[in-house]
């Protein structure tokens, strides 16, 4: 009877059970991957270098497409939307450099203990960086893509001539234009992810992007030369070769999601149209961002 009567120290108020019981987080307040999606939006916004990179991207982009116009305003052809893609080259840079920034920052700042102690299952924090990173990018390329097309309004108007934004493809080019700022965004996240360090970040999306299509197409021309001979029609010349290389670049998906129905594309490269041109990039994108997540999980990250 004894021991009926006299409670347990542990069920007592203010005991050791009431201490493990309030020290339980309560219902709904754990890590959800939204609250982490809210997170790393906060971090990618907050930063400073994510405004000034935004804008730099729509200014350039607007100069660019500005500049192409005009200077070929004076053409009697003149056409105002075939320099819509002018500024694309550089464009593409800004979101590249903001994804490898989400990418490594955290472990750039030393922050990743902390949010991998909130988060531990490591994954849903690449996850939702991806998720952040694509829906900021995806605004950065919707305020380019309105510059480029309010840099044709000038020139188009000195010549009288109406922007029709519906007709012959122009829909397709600038959905092609986004997608393809939007990837951009993705691949520098995962290279960024995958490295934990911006410099060589940068220096192979760069290499990948921008200097290496480059460097194959002048090295076939010094093969091939200017006076080499026709080759077979049934056997593809080294330069068709390297254009089908060029095709299967983020720059040569680019191309294919750019460009307008019934236009030419790269001599010699096959036509695979926009949907491979995306399917293209988005396996340039899950090859890092693979590896990034395998070494997430299967490696420490001091």
């Amino acid at each position: 009877m004894s021991a009926l009567a006299r409670p347990s120290m542990e069920d007592a108020p203010g005991g050791p059970a009431a201490g493990r019981a309030t020290s339980r987080p309560p219902a709904g307040h754990g890590p959800n991957f939204a609250r982490v999606v809210t997170s790393e939006w906060t971090k990618l916004t907050s930063l400073r270098s994510t405004a000034m990179i935004s804008v730099a991207t729509v200014v350039v982009t607007w100069a660019l497409t500005y500049l192409a116009a005009n200077a070929s305003s004076v053409d009697p052809g003149f056409v105002p939307l075939d320099s819509l893609t002018t500024g694309l080259l550089l464009a593409q840079v800004g979101p590249l450099v903001l994804g490898i920034l989400a990418g490594t920052g955290e472990f750039t700042s030393g922050t990743f203990r902390s949010t991998l102690t909130a988060v531990p299952k490591r994954l849903p924090v690449l996850a939702a960086q991806v998720v952040a990173a694509g829906a900021f990018a995806l605004l950065v390329a919707a305020a380019t893509v309105g510059a480029a097309v309010a840099a044709l309004v000038p020139a188009a108007s000195s010549r009288g001539i109406s922007l029709d934004l519906t007709a012959d493809g122009t829909p397709q080019v600038m959905v092609g234009m986004t997608t393809y700022l939007v990837a951009m965004a993705l691949l520098g996240l995962a290279v960024g992810a995958l490295l934990r360090s911006p410099v060589p970040a940068i220096a192979l999306t760069v290499v990948l992007v921008l200097v290496l299509p480059v460097l194959l197409s002048l090295s076939s021309e010094l093969v091939t030369g200017p006076t080499s001979a026709p080759v077979a029609a049934d056997v593809p010349s080294q330069q068709s070769v390297v254009n089908t290389v060029v095709t299967f670049l983020p720059s040569g998906a680019a191309d294919l999601l750019v460009r307008a129905p019934g236009s030419s594309g790269i001599e010699g490269a096959p036509d695979l149209g926009p949907w491979v041109g995306a399917l293209v990039l988005a396996g340039w994108i899950l090859l890092p961002l693979t590896a990034a997540a395998v070494r997430l999980r299967a490696r420490d990250v001091a």
